[in-house]
């Protein structure tokens, strides 16, 4: 069996389309069947292009393929980032509990496309338009975990700092700070902002992402400029998840952490 996912979602869509059970179905009708373009179908089955991320649940739907277009998409995804990435980003699709410490920037999973854009365009001068919006699509499509039938629990701490560093224009980072606030109403998500004047911790040297799979082992991910580490070993797993609970304790409440990011998206009008 092909191993790239992206060739087989191509060869299945098609596959699906002229196998469907009462006829052999056109492009054309899989488009209106999938309420997409037949120019859509068309690109998909040639490989061509990204996937809309919203089409392979509906993908599944149509020709009950039991989620397979939605994993192979995923797969493709995942493929995007850097290899040192993909296994963070196994672990983070998989994951029933995501706990977020950042002292520098949104984690990527609550950015928006105008705030990811901002921070790629910083991080690689010489990157060309196709490969920031590639970037920008893997980040948003990361999203779509906290958008399905059982998201993880997400919780997130971040340093103050995070919000009064301004990437791109006003409008770009007011619009991130609107987004944190529309995370935080969602039940299975808490944000809270660790105050400038906290005592130094643990965790001051960078961020984390602690990943909590569905069998409760916890690891975590250590970011820094283009590399990563993963953290399994109980012990020190142990100690950085102490840690995250002491940031926990010394964060602002959710109530008055939401009114210092309402505050701060103000200051930007």
């Amino acid at each position: 069996m092909d191993s790239d996912p992206r060739r087989r979602f191509a060869e299945e869509l098609k596959s699906a389309r002229e196998l469907y059970p009462e006829r052999r179905l056109t492009q054309t009708d899989a488009a209106r069947l999938a309420r997409t373009s037949k120019s859509t179908i068309s690109r998909m089955e040639s490989g061509e292009g990204p996937i809309p991320p919203e089409l392979p649940a509906v993908l599944d739907q149509v020709f009950e393929t039991d989620g397979l277009f939605k994993r192979l998409y995923e797969e493709t995804v995942a493929q995007s980032f850097p290899a040192i990435y993909q296994r963070r980003m196994e672990l983070e699709r998989k994951a029933i509990a995501i706990w977020e410490w950042s002292q520098n920037v949104v984690p990527g999973l609550l950015q928006t496309a105008d705030y990811a854009r901002a921070i790629l365009c910083k991080g690689d001068p010489r990157a060309d338009e196709a490969e920031i919006m590639k970037g920008v699509r893997a980040r948003l499509t990361r999203q779509e975990i906290l958008r399905g039938a059982a998201p993880p629990q997400l919780r997130v701490v971040l340093c103050e700092s995070v919000l009064r560093r301004h990437l791109g224009q006003h409008q770009a980072m007011r619009g991130q700070l609107a987004a944190l606030l529309a995370h935080a109403e969602r039940p299975t998500t808490g944000i809270r902002v660790l105050p400038l004047d906290a005592e130094a911790h643990f965790l001051l040297t960078g961020s984390a992402s602690f990943l909590t799979a569905p069998n409760h082992v916890t690891v975590v991910c250590v970011e820094a400029h283009r590399t990563i580490g993963i953290l399994e070993e109980p012990e020190h797993v142990r100690a950085a998840q102490r840690a995250f609970e002491d940031l926990m304790g010394e964060a602002l409440p959710a109530r008055r952490s939401a009114d210092l990011i309402r505050d701060q998206m103000e200051k930007l009008t």
